[in-house]
Order: C-alpha cells, then sequence, then structure tokens
C-alpha cells in the first residue's frame, strides 16, 4: 500500500514546509504533487498535511509516516549507491560521518592510505548535518562515525582507535608557557578560543570550568583551527584541542600545556551499526585507522 514514492513525498514536504517547494524537489508540477497526496490520504483514510498559514505542517499520521521515510530513505538511498559501485566494477560504497573539527583533521591523515587499501571501493565524507552522530547511523544516512563522544546505544559498536589528552596550547610568550600544568582559575583571565560548538558539548567547559565555578573572561568561537593557532602564536587568546594537533603546528610559536594533574583523557571512536561491524570494508577502514593511530 505504501510505496518509496510516498514517502519521499512526506520527507519532501517536512524538509521544506510548502507544496511548491516539494514539487520542486520531487521534479513534480504542484498539481501533481497534490494529487498524489490527495490519492495517499484516499487510500489510508487519513490526513496526512495541513495547512499552516503559507506553509504546511504533518498531522499526526503524517508524522507517523515520516518517522518510516526516515528510517527506510536512507537505507534504501545506502542500497542504491552499493548497486552503482557494483555496477561500476567497484565492491561498494563506504560513507563516513565526521562529528568533530579535530576528527576532520585526523581523518584526512587516513583518507589516502584507505584509498591506496581499498581502490574497489567508493568514499564519501559527511562533515555537515542536522542531526546528531547517533541518529546519523542509527537511519543510515552514513556506515561509519569518527567521534570522541561515546553514548550507550546496544544496536552500536564502539571500535576505539587511539587515547589522547586535551591540552591548552599557548603562545611561547605567554604567562602559563612555562608551566607544567594548569589549574581552571588560571583561565579566568583569558580569552579562550573555541570551534563553534555548543558549550554543553565542549570539555574544556564540562569537565574542566564549569565543575570548578570558572568562566574564561571571553569566549570566541572560530570556524578554522589554522586561524585559531594563528591567533594563539600571536597571543591574541588560547584554545583547548587534542595534544595530536602539537606535531602538525610545530613551526608555530605555540606550546601544549596539560591541563590540571590528572589531564582530561579522551577516546577517539569509529562507530558502526551492529548489523554492519563485519562488512568487509568497513572492517578495512577501522583496521586502517588503528594502523595510522595519529
Amino acid at each position: 500500500m505504501i510505496e518509496l514514492a510516498h514517502l519521499r513525498i512526506i520527507h519532501a514536504l517536512h524538509e521544506k514546509g510548502t507544496l511548491t517547494e516539494a514539487a520542486n524537489v520531487l521534479c513534480l508540477t504542484q498539481s501533481a504533487l497534490s494529487h498524489q497526496i490527495r490519492y495517499l490520504e484516499k487510500k489510508l483514510e487519513l490526513k496526512l498535511w495541513q495547512k499552516q498559514g503559507r506553509g504546511i505542517r504533518l498531522t499526526q499520521s503524517g508524522e507517523v509516516l515520516l518517522k518510516l521515510a526516515q528510517q527506510i530513505l536512507p537505507a534504501v538511498s545506502q542500497a542504491e549507491l552499493n548497486l552503482k559501485a557494483h555496477a561500476a566494477g567497484k565492491q561498494g560504497h563506504l560513507r563516513i560521518g565526521v562529528e568533530c573539527y579535530p576528527c576532520y583533521e585526523w581523518l584526512t591523515g587516513v583518507i589516502g592510505d584507505c584509498l591506496l587499501k581499498m581502490p574497489d571501493i567508493d568514499l564519501d565524507i559527511v562533515h555537515q548535518f542536522q542531526f546528531s552522530g547517533q541518529e546519523g547511523l542509527l537511519n543510515h544516512h552514513f556506515d561509519v562515525l569518527i567521534t570522541p563522544d561515546q553514548f550507550n546505544n546496544d544496536k552500536l559498536v564502539f571500535e576505539p582507535l587511539f587515547n589522547y589528552q586535551l591540552v591548552l596550547f599557548v603562545s611561547r610568550q605567554h604567562r602559563l608557557s612555562n608551566l607544567d600544568n594548569i589549574t581552571a582559575n588560571m583561565l579566568a583571565e583569558e580569552t579562550l578560543l573555541t570551534l563553534p560548538v555548543a558549550i554543553e558539548r565542549l570539555d574544556i567547559f564540562t569537565r574542566f570550568l564549569l565543575p570548578a565555578s570558572v568562566s574564561p573572561i571571553q569566549h570566541k568561537q572560530i570556524e578554522s583551527i589554522d586561524i585559531m593557532m594563528q591567533l594563539v602564536a600571536f597571543n591574541r587568546g588560547v584554545c583547548v584541542l587534542p595534544d595530536w594537533l602539537a606535531a602538525k603546528y610545530q613551526q608555530l610559536p605555540i606550546k601544549a600545556v596539560p591541563l590540571g594533574k590528572s589531564g582530561i583523557p579522551k577516546t577517539l571512536y569509529a562507530v558502526v551499526h551492529e548489523t554492519e561491524i563485519n562488512v568487509p570494508y568497513i572492517k578495512t577502514f577501522i583496521q586502517q585507522g588503528l594502523d595510522h593511530k595519529r
């Protein structure tokens, strides 16, 4: 009764919010789209959407169908990609989701080896998405997630790639540069540079500053790690990043200082849906990550 075309219609209505835009993305006329929706509503004997100002919103029944679409369409898309890869003489299509900026930096050093090791696999990197990494995996938006965060879900398998520490990067001219480690209070008078991530997802706040009831005198969000490190080098602020990034920026006059006596330990994971952990090219990618380390 329910066809893929119907799921694509519901998904487009939800994403675009108007009949006109949904029709455009589906390559249909507005009249044809309206006809298909009415046909589906008649078959289901349910109202799926209603007008809301100039836009539309899904009814409760429409939301049920949307949830189904969000589960099925990504899986169908992945199957289509794999079939296209097979038709082109390749073995499959691997999509890697990257949930943090430093993760992306690490992945750039791994990709070359992966391409050499897996010449028969199409490979895509997804590093900007409007959903959580957990949701992306569960709904098959990508096959492997690279993340420093662990979350509880019995359907996901976490493969640790390597352990590291978060450290404070400062200019070699900075007053903190010669210390063995720093306390949270020492950052109260500093300009803290971070990537554009919510505070509740930044370990420097959740695991170091907030437990000590300390806030930096100024907090600036910077889009680029390269620019952030340049600002640090010229003593325009300090930043907290993985210790393994020090090697990449060793030409700059900066220094990495431990955070507290115990540091802030982290682990980088490759996360995979339990049903795909034994897919050969996924296992190969994880092994390449383990071999490369950092």
